[in-house]
């Protein structure tokens, strides 16, 4: 429920003093995905997708797309076909670029993702999920990796998988 209207200010002065830390409590999901360096000929920065899956695979929730934003004409969208799983379950229906969610390929590394309860998983129903992260480069393979996530967490968890081609080893850490 969102309040608004003066009641808004004054439920939130509320929190904001009788919680500890002084600041609204917000479940939190940290992920940190890295891309390994390739030895190959031609290398080309992977297109990566990340959403959290229902346990029933009846219901999915975009957090991350990474592609190419930079092509001419938008032709950087063309290739989301690739992440095949992400685009039938999720990408044929997004009008892309999606704001909070896309963004620029990202070169080899590791690189951090941070999702609240307040802002990206705010509709977030409680359940069982499966983080899924899928990668698919030109020139190159693809790969899917899946990590299992209660939501909202009731203690801090943390879970790793190590891919073997296209993604190196995903972390996750839910915090209530």
């Amino acid at each position: 429920m969102r309040m608004t209207g003066p009641m808004a200010g004054a439920t939130a002065l509320l929190a904001t003093t009788l919680l500890p830390g002084g600041g609204a409590a917000a479940a939190d999901l940290a992920v940190t995905i890295e891309i390994p360096r390739l030895d190959v000929a031609e290398y080309h920065k992977p297109y990566l997708a990340v959403w959290l899956e229902s346990s029933s695979a009846s219901a999915e929730f975009p957090l991350a797309v990474w592609y190419d934003l930079h092509m001419e004409n938008e032709e950087g969208e063309k290739w989301l076909k690739d992440l095949r799983q992400w685009w039938r379950h999720i990408g044929r229906g997004l009008d892309m670029p999606v704001d909070g969610i896309s963004g620029a390929t990202r070169p080899p590394g590791s690189h951090d993702l941070h999702f609240d309860d307040r802002q990206a998983l705010e509709d977030l129903p409680p359940g069982e999920y499966m983080l899924v992260v899928e990668a698919a480069r030109e020139v190159g393979g693809r790969e899917i990796l899946r990590l299992p996530l209660t939501w909202p967490p009731v203690a801090p968890s943390e879970a790793r998988v190590a891919g073997s081609h296209e993604i190196g080893a995903v972390r996750m850490a839910a915090k209530p």
